[in-house]
């Protein structure tokens, strides 16, 4: 009998991925898949334990960054090449989803502009920091979490969250446009829910919320980490070498549902 992680291909041997928000829900999970598939890891955090952790869980390098600073940003990058000797890919995942980013009503100015800086400026900033590795090499894989709200509109607002992640799908396609003939790809990937600590907390204090977003999801849950880490993996990878400047979305069909079974 082979076990799951003996199905895993290693198609990143040698290549170095930095990932930021690494220390838990999907970037933990993508440390995890893109190791055993064979790639130097560098975890980016905020939180130095969870970080900590994740990088030795992997045998990674861990850099404790703060992804809204632009020199903690480069130091972040600087150290990958400097460790690994390349920067192959990408992952720009860190972000956050705080509960006073609501409707715009109720919404005020500081909480916009705070999750604009963590889920937009920071993928700015990661995708400015990598590229000049990349075009030195002349090949690499950025991959920008978006959202499947980027693509969608929700009664039940998160209007900053929502506004950066659209933001966050029209940069990625520009970047990719712009770079493709240096053998560099730029995707966003846009996950639907997802079964993180981060999503768990928001669902815990209004289970009314989540009800109302898993009756339009027609696999009947939300997603695992590891299935976004999956499609992360696959971007990263040369079985991907045609995708590029593309809205990834892997939402379990939400986006593709007008009802969903019953």
């Amino acid at each position: 009998m082979t076990t799951d992680t003996e199905n895993i291909c290693r198609r990143l041997v040698g290549r170095t991925a930095v990932i930021t928000g690494a220390g838990s829900g999907i970037g933990l999970a993508t440390a995890r898949r893109l190791a055993s598939e064979g790639a130097h890891i560098v975890c980016a955090d905020i939180d130095e334990t969870a970080g900590k952790a994740a990088a030795d869980e992997v045998g990674g390098l861990f850099v404790r960054t703060d992804v809204t600073d632009p020199e903690q940003v480069e130091a972040l990058f600087k150290a990958a090449h400097d460790t690994y000797g390349s920067v192959d890919i990408a992952f720009n995942n860190a972000g956050i989803s705080p509960p006073d980013d609501d409707s715009i009503l109720t919404t005020g100015l500081e909480a916009w502009k705070r999750v604009q800086d963590v889920n937009l400026t920071s993928v700015y900033l990661c995708c400015k920091a990598a590229l000049p590795y990349m075009r030195r090499q002349g090949r690499g894989s950025i991959i920008n979490t978006a959202s499947f709200v980027a693509i969608m509109g929700a009664a039940t607002s998160q209007i900053s969250y929502t506004a950066s992640k659209g933001g966050v799908l029209a940069m990625s396609r520009e970047l990719g446009v712009q770079f493709a003939r240096e053998g560099i790809r730029v995707n966003a990937l846009c996950p639907g829910p997802v079964n993180t600590p981060l999503l768990q907390e928001l669902f815990a204090k209004d289970p009314e919320r989540a009800a109302r977003r898993l009756v339009h999801i027609p696999v009947g849950r939300f997603a695992e980490a590891t299935e976004i880490a999956a499609a992360v993996a696959f971007l990263a990878s040369d079985d991907s070498s045609f995708v590029n400047a593309s809205d990834f979305v892997v939402d379990g069909g939400i986006s593709g549902a007008y009802v969903t079974p019953v």
